[in-house]
């Protein structure tokens, strides 16, 4: 499921209730059932302890300070403060436990949420990635992750904690004034019917402003990943009005929501303080007309107090709650992406191989996803015995990349059949093929850590001696050595601290590393100087050995050695053979490498298809 199809389904689907939509994070609450009973526990105390003070404060004012003897009246009122004193005391404990409860929930549960959606992407197939921006998986991992931190760890509790207040305020205001609190109570029900209408246009705005700022960090994303390019062609003020224009459609967004959500809380507070008004209005008379004491009034006061207060407070968090609701929507619409490749319940097991793995392509017919009239491979059909190394050859578009992304089951064939050691991809664990698939891109990924870490990439258990067996093997030790840290040193983010073919060895010693019975090969053009092309060859020579070897071909001298050559042209094989044998027939191979010859230069049969 793509952006697009996202983009689809949020506009057919019915509109969710915020806690219907906040009900994703079900899952990711439930290992943590005695972190949400203490800190139940704890804010139910908290609350508790809040609507003690009022009593205690009529009891210091009804018997404190109406005793008619001195002695006796300041006996009264020092214990009446010490009992205010143990309330306060109680709040100050229970906050402070209510608040590192639910704070380590807020933490823990969005670093699980983080963790799963991180991991749940990674896990996409290319199809997902073909249509969908990074920016915005960045931009749900960041802002919406925060999003759901705030509820869970803050809003969530002070919502509860206020729900209970109010709900224990407006009990002893009824209690203690049932006619006039029943007329309040009247009056707030008309409070809410408003606030549903606020709230929905809160909520919709909010999910809209999410999606503006996931816009601006798709542009930041993919300019920050072509500095160079953008900076050649003197395109920096023209991205950063891009981005400009997106960072003001998302401020926008936000401007009308907070608009909105403002006008929701001025009503709800303005609403309630005047009905609560009455009601105190109401009380005041009662003191007058000697029903209740001024003790009572005073509890009534500090309960209006608290009452007033939560419902301002729940205001806040229900403007969380609708903005939060919004992001766990898009978190767990993300989650319930599947993957079209994945692997079987009962996956057939890959049999041992000693020499190089057998790969066999029938009759396989390929289309990619985004180009669905356009067939990539078509009646393909090419079988690689065991330690043979065969190139691929052809025009772009001829199809050739598209082997190797069938063999890493990538994707999956339309027609035909994939097998590798006489297993049919589909019906082999995707983790136990790509273990035994070894790969050299045309464009080496160099990750932001140390060398030692890049090459063992290849194989995460192998141990320092390895990597150095591995790197030497790919002719890059000495210019590793030759770093400030040596193997220790920080490569920089895609390798910037290197050069072309240093990056290219890195990648290679990577594979020799992991030392797979299949390699495929996609080498790198004329992009590197002769001294380092020839040490690259070397290097890939050496990767070769003992194994079964796909090459996208590009040298010449590759191609001199393969055991056979494949010239492909739309999807389709042309022509199998050697080079002498091929040059010898004419046709596509034999122009590809006359044209390469007048420009002297290595056989290059043009970039992957």
């Amino acid at each position: 499921m793509t952006s697009a199809t996202l983009d689809k389904t949020r506009a057919s689907a019915p509109p969710k209730r915020p806690v219907r939509s906040l009900g994703g994070l079900l899952p990711f609450l439930r290992p943590y059932r005695l972190q949400i009973a203490l800190a139940l526990l704890f804010l139910t105390m908290a609350a508790v302890s809040t609507l003690v003070l009022p009593v205690a404060l009529k009891s210091l004012i009804d018997q404190g300070l109406i005793a008619a003897d001195p002695g006796e009246r300041v006996m009264a009122l020092r214990g009446h403060f010490m009992a205010l004193f143990a309330v306060g005391a109680a709040l100050g404990a229970f906050s402070a436990l209510r608040f590192y409860m639910v704070t380590w929930l807020g933490e823990r549960v969005t670093a699980d949420l983080r963790n799963a959606v991180y991991r749940h992407v990674v896990r996409q197939s290319p199809q997902f990635f073909e249509t969908t921006q990074t920016g915005e998986v960045l931009s749900r991992l960041t802002t919406d992750t925060t999003l759901v931190q705030t509820v869970v760890g803050s809003s969530l509790s002070m919502g509860l904690r206020n729900t209970v207040m109010g709900i224990g305020a407006m009990g002893m205001l009824i209690v203690t004034n049932p006619v006039v609190m029943t007329q309040v109570l009247g009056i707030l029900v008309l409070v809410v019917l408003p606030s549903l209408y606020f709230g929905r246009r809160v909520r919709k705005l909010s999910r809209a402003s999410q999606d503006r700022v996931a816009d601006s960090s798709a542009i930041a994303a993919e300019v920050l990943n072509a500095v160079p390019v953008v900076q050649s062609y003197t395109q920096e003020d023209r991205e950063a009005q891009r981005f400009d224009a997106a960072t003001e459609a998302a401020f926008d967004t936000a401007r009308r929501r907070t608009r909105v959500r403002s006008l929701l809380v001025a009503f709800i507070i303005t609403a309630t303080f005047g009905a609560l008004l009455w009601g105190l209005f109401q009380g005041a008379q009662a003191v007058l007309a000697g029903r209740i004491t001024a003790g009572h009034l005073g509890q009534t006061v500090v309960y209006v107090i608290i009452l007033v207060s939560s419902v301002a407070v729940l205001a806040e968090v229900y403007g969380d709650l609708l903005r939060a609701a919004g992001a766990t929507e898009r978190l767990m619409e993300l989650l319930a992406t599947t993957s079209p490749i994945r692997s079987p319940e009962r996956p057939l097991p890959l049999p041992a191989v000693q020499g190089g793995s057998a790969v066999r392509l029938q009759q396989v017919t390929f289309r990619y996803p985004s180009r669905p009239q356009h067939p990539s491979l078509a009646g393909f059909d090419l079988d690689v015995k065991p330690g043979e190394t065969v190139a691929l050859v052809g025009p772009s578009g001829a199809g050739k990349s598209t082997v190797f992304q069938l063999l890493l089951r990538y994707y999956d064939v339309a027609e035909g059949r994939v097998t590798v050691d006489g297993v049919d991809v589909r019906e082999a664990g995707l983790a136990p093929l790509r273990s035994r698939i070894g790969i050299v891109p045309q464009d080496s990924v160099i990750f932001s850590a140390d060398a030692m870490e890049n090459i063992r990439y290849g194989r995460p258990e192998a141990s320092d001696d390895e990597v150095v067996q591995a790197a030497r093997a790919a002719f890059a030790d000495d210019f590793i050595r030759a770093l400030p840290e040596g193997y220790r040193t920080c490569l920089g983010e895609r390798g910037v601290r290197l050069s072309g073919g240093q990056r290219q060895r890195i990648s290679i010693a990577r594979a020799i590393l992991k030392n797979p019975p299949l390699l495929l090969l996609d080498e790198a053009p004329s992009a590197l100087a002769p001294e380092s092309e020839s040490v690259v060859q070397a290097a890939l020579e050496r990767a070769m050995a003992d194994r079964t070897t796909l090459v996208i071909a590009h040298r010449l001298a590759t191609v001199q050695r393969a055991d056979r050559i494949v010239v492909m042209e739309a999807g389709r094989i042309v022509d199998i053979g050697t080079h002498e044998d091929l040059v010898a027939r004419g046709g596509l191979y034999a122009r590809l490498a006359a044209m390469q010859f007048t420009a002297d230069r290595p056989v290059e049969a043009a970039s992957p298809g």
